[in-house]
């Protein structure tokens, strides 16, 4: 695969950074922490290398939570608009929020993980129906 610059930001624009493909992994998680951490049905996760990573501007802003009870999980988040940022884990790998992209990675997710945690409410795309806006009721 060929290596391609990918941009990201938060919502408010203060921190942005970059990322190099290709990557490691492109995951669903399902687990109650991700959920928790994205106030979503799944966490869209993608993992590189460290050194596919770079901050472009506003570092300062990113505020990183480790949950203590946890053998690895931590989130980070820009602290004035709260969108969650990527962060190192003890693995060593990068995980970036996939909705923080603001450039088409190049690689579909790959795999649904902690399936069985999975919200009692979660539909999977394609079991609702589509709309390009907002319903019309």
């Amino acid at each position: 695969m060929d290596k391609k610059s990918v941009s990201g930001s938060c919502l408010c624009g203060k921190v942005t950074f970059k990322i190099e493909t290709p990557l490691l992994m492109f995951r669903y998680c399902h687990c109650s922490r991700c959920r928790k951490a994205t106030g979503s049905a799944h966490a869209s996760n993608i993992f590189i290398l460290p050194e596919h990573f770079s901050w472009i501007s506003g570092d300062e802003n990113v505020v990183r939570y480790d949950l203590n009870e946890a053998r690895g999980f931590a989130t980070c988040f820009c602290k004035t608009c709260g969108s969650p940022l990527p962060h190192t884990t003890k693995r060593n790998e990068v995980v970036v929020p996939a909705g923080t992209l603001d450039d088409d990675p190049g690689q579909l997710p790959e795999s649904n993980i902690f399936w069985k945690f999975r919200a009692s409410w979660s539909l999977e795309p394609g079991e609702m129906p589509k709309f390009d806006e907002y319903e019309n009721k």
